[in-house]
């Protein structure tokens, strides 16, 4: 036989035993709940967009629930410097004034809700984009940093109540929602919302099977910079008091940990970049990313 084909050979057997290793995992989460926070390069690289929406429409074939929440920070930084609109931030959030909330609103609910919509249903599926406004999906309140009372983020808020029956309503359909985290206040009011601090907030209100977070580094490092593949919630905790969880990650890991105490059963931290990784790491067993549950009882 040519090498050739002893090659291409060789290339379809590995791909027939992935399909046979993530057979148990789609009989397992069949008919449960995903909500997948989208963001970082995973979003902006054309190659790796289309791939998560070929991902997202698969997990919606087999009969598993994706609620993408997705981000966008940097196009909304774009935006905001066209239109000469000074950005300034306090502790990592975005202070975010009337006329910037408008442009907030209108890259998220707008432009990249779309894209993110568009993309999905060119992959074979049928996506519908929301915001956090549709069915009072994201009742919010504005943030007050603990401690920094005197400190006025303004329109930036977090989740006081999250409304479900517009996410359940799709369920039992062939719709993939697509939610920007924008949240509406007790007077109508519109609140910008950190995507991740959403995409927790929908997890813990669903009960859902897996929150999954997508990032630009490879998951959850220890003090020597090497992947942890699998923590409990004490270990997180742990961490989290320690010196090896810096910047962005302290966040992620509390919000992980709070969908963990409110019925979600895992949450995952995986690398947006390498292609497939939400497959990978929900459909094999040895994964790609970090892996956190619950504590054992």
């Amino acid at each position: 036989m040519p090498t050739k084909n002893i090659s291409e050979t060789k290339k379809w057997l590995r791909a027939a035993q992935t399909i046979s290793e993530a057979l148990p995992y789609m009989r397992r989460f069949s008919g449960r709940t995903f909500v997948i926070k989208y963001g970082g390069h995973a979003m902006g690289d054309t190659s790796l967009a289309e791939n998560f929406a070929k991902d997202v429409v698969l997990l919606k074939q087999v009969g598993i629930n994706p609620v993408v929440v997705h981000g966008g920070g940097p196009q909304i930084a774009k935006m905001l410097e066209r239109l000469n609109i000074e950005s300034r931030f306090v502790d990592g959030l975005r202070v975010t004034d009337a006329a910037a909330i408008e442009v907030v609103e209108m890259v998220l609910s707008g432009t990249i809700n779309k894209e993110i919509v568009s993309t999905i249903n060119a992959a074979g599926g049928t996506a519908v984009g929301l915001s956090g406004k549709d069915g009072k999906l994201l009742e919010a309140r504005r943030l007050v940093l603990p401690g920094r009372g005197d400190v006025d983020l303004g329109f930036v808020g977090e989740p006081a109540q999250v409304n479900i029956g517009v996410l359940q309503s799709f369920e039992k359909s062939h719709i993939i929602p697509v939610v920007a985290p924008i949240g509406i206040g007790p007077q109508g009011e519109t609140y910008n919302i950190n995507a991740d601090t959403a995409a927790g907030a929908i997890a813990s209100a669903m009960s859902a099977a897996k929150l999954i977070m997508l990032t630009d580094v490879v998951g959850v490092l220890d003090e020597a910079g090497e992947l942890i593949s699998m923590l409990d919630a004490g270990e997180t905790e742990a961490l989290l008091n320690g010196d090896a969880i810096k910047g962005g990650m302290i966040p992620k890991l509390k919000t992980c940990l709070t969908a963990l105490g409110n019925n979600c059963e895992a949450a995952h931290i995986l690398d947006g970049r390498i292609p497939h990784s939400l497959l990978l790491e929900i459909f094999t067993a040895h994964g790609t990313g970090t892996m956190i549950v619950p504590d054992k009882k």
